[in-house]
């Protein structure tokens, strides 16, 4: 956010009663529609804050969607799509290798023993939130001989049953992804709390962005701070306003799922829309 700029709406509302309404996308002309709207959400909230839309990277979720209907959203300009699930990943990205300037990012937890498969074919990792699962993928990245971005987790919610450092760790696990080098740390990424009281989200958003900026200002050699991947179907616009340099839309895009979002994303509590 432009601190020159005058201050974000605090009354932006989150899109969460929006779950299960979105429309089916079923053509190219339905992803094209769905993008554009998409996208005129991300500048008007940048407009909000003063930002430049460049500086905000939409990520499309395409978890559950099957090939067909990928292959449509690829028709319509989608080339980087976000997965919860590696197997599903890995099957889509074997069936669709055609299409080569198609790429993944891997936004779910991942545990060690998946770390090969990551290292064949994933373009950039989110979800990264422990010692061993960095070890186990650099390992395997180096047997590869090839180089991953990775975003590291970050549990701004306070819940016990999401994923993702607690936020005085996250100093510590940065000096130690040094010896990792084949790991590109980009940034920093979290799920907010699912709530429709906007202002709850926001603030694990604005706890992200701050715990950025102090790291950043001492962060060792060779890992970058300049990202921030939060907000997704629900929440988005606020993220954006406080910050967001990646967000994940899924249903906003490709329509309302019917596999519960527990299933991609485990917790007691029922979680956001990507």
């Amino acid at each position: 956010m432009n601190a020159d700029s005058e201050a974000p709406r605090a009354d932006t509302p989150t899109q969460h009663d929006q779950h299960g309404r979105w429309p089916q996308a079923a053509s190219v002309e339905d992803f094209r529609r769905n993008l554009a709207a998409v996208r005129e959400r991300i500048a008007a909230a940048c407009r909000r804050a003063g930002r430049d839309p460049a500086g905000v990277r939409l990520l499309p979720v395409s978890k559950t969607v099957d090939e067909a209907r990928i292959r449509l959203a690829y028709q319509a300009g989608c080339r980087f799509l976000g997965e919860n699930k590696l197997q599903e990943a890995a099957r889509k990205w074997e069936a669709m290798s055609d299409l080569a300037d198609l790429k993944w990012s891997i936004i779910g937890h991942l545990q060690t023993n998946k770390a090969k498969l990551v290292a064949r074919f994933a373009a950039e990792f989110q979800a990264l939130d422990s010692p061993r699962v960095a070890e186990a993928l650099d390992r395997r990245l180096q047997a590869e001989g090839r180089a991953l971005d990775v975003f590291v987790q970050v549990n701004t919610s306070g819940e016990a049953s999401k994923y993702g450092l607690h936020p005085d760790d996250v100093q510590d696990f940065l000096r130690q992804m040094r010896a990792y080098s084949a790991l590109r740390v980009r940034g920093l990424m979290t799920l907010a709390l699912f709530s429709a009281e906007a202002e709850r989200v926001r603030r694990c958003f604005v706890l992200l962005r701050t715990l950025r900026d102090r790291l950043r200002q001492d962060a060792p050699a060779g890992i970058g701070l300049d990202e921030l991947s939060m907000g997704m179907s629900g929440d988005y616009e606020i993220a954006i306003e406080e910050g967001a340099t990646v967000v994940r839309v899924g249903q906003a895009i490709f329509g309302a799922r019917s596999t519960p979002d527990a299933y991609y994303w485990p917790t007691a509590d029922p979680q956001p829309a990507s």
